[in-house]
């Protein structure tokens, strides 16, 4: 399997590409990453250091791998994080390239738009672009439950009224949806769950929460689940080898107290997960 991975970069800790390629590579995945940005340390830090790519950077990057024969064998082209309407549109630009060389290639798109205690933390045109063109070119979307809720223009609060906010992201395109947090009233509070959703239907997960939040685990999240789903085809699986390997880092992460995920010292996790965690079909 081959994934064409366009996301930022950063020297210092682990998010976008620094977080996605290397868990992805631990499993067998050729990766291709291009980098959207390339700083210091991500910007949860205050300050920052390194340059931003433009649209055009990303163009040229990607037509020099076309050039090479490149984007024939590739099997998706997974983005996250997008700081603009230059660096959207030429995502979009390498996923139709992609769908051209090999037209059963799909786009996997983590739509990063911000969450439920601090809103929207990307400016109005990020907004705007993601939902409007960016997401109904997506197959495979992994938001969290406040982003699928901006999505949607709903505000899914169980696991009902997400599971009907899913559905109209999956009529507007997205093929499998993954929601990487489903609050609900009924859930305890040391309880944390996902929710998949594909054609064969929808399943939950849940483990316990760990008091802390870390930067980067969403990118680990949804560049496993795509890999995992191209491979089996199958969402309850591809949810429950995600689950187990991000769980695992995290906890390596708790315990050795670190504000950077502990990547590399969590690798064993990812190519041999510990299945301790079982997906229920809810539908």
């Amino acid at each position: 399997m081959r994934i064409l991975s366009i996301q930022s970069s950063v020297s210092y800790g682990h998010v976008g590409n620094s977080a996605a390629v290397f868990p992805l590579q631990r499993i067998g995945v050729d990766v291709m990453p291009v980098f959207t940005v390339m700083f210091s340390n991500h910007t949860g830090y205050g300050s920052w250091r390194g340059p931003m790519m433009s649209g055009d950077d990303i163009r040229e990057i990607v037509t020099g791998i076309d050039e090479r024969g490149g984007l024939a064998d590739v099997d998706a082209v997974l983005s996250g994080y997008q700081g603009g309407d230059s660096i959207g549109d030429a995502i979009l630009d390498a996923v139709a390239r992609v769908k051209r060389a090999n037209p059963e290639a799909v786009y996997a798109c983590d739509p990063v738009l911000g969450n439920a205690r601090s809103g929207c933390h990307v400016s109005p045109e990020v907004q705007t672009l993601i939902r409007d063109r960016v997401v109904p070119q997506a197959d495979i979307i992994t938001p969290n439950q406040f982003e699928l809720g901006f999505l949607t223009g709903t505000t899914p609060d169980s696991l009902e009224s997400t599971l009907a906010a899913v559905d109209l992201a999956r009529d507007a395109g997205s093929a499998a949806v993954l929601v990487t947090s489903v609050d609900r009233p009924e859930r305890p509070d040391d309880v944390i769950e996902m929710l998949a959703v594909t054609g064969a239907g929808a399943w939950t997960i849940e483990t316990p929460r760990l008091p802390f939040k870390v930067n980067g685990s969403g990118d680990v999240t949804a560049a496993l689940f795509t890999a995992h789903y191209l491979r089996t085809h199958d969402g309850a699986e591809a949810l429950e080898r995600t689950t187990a390997s991000v769980y695992a880092l995290l906890e390596r992460t708790y315990a050795a107290g670190t504000r950077e995920l502990q990547l590399v010292e969590a690798q064993d996790a990812y190519a041999h997960p510990d299945m301790r965690f079982t997906a229920h079909r809810v539908r």
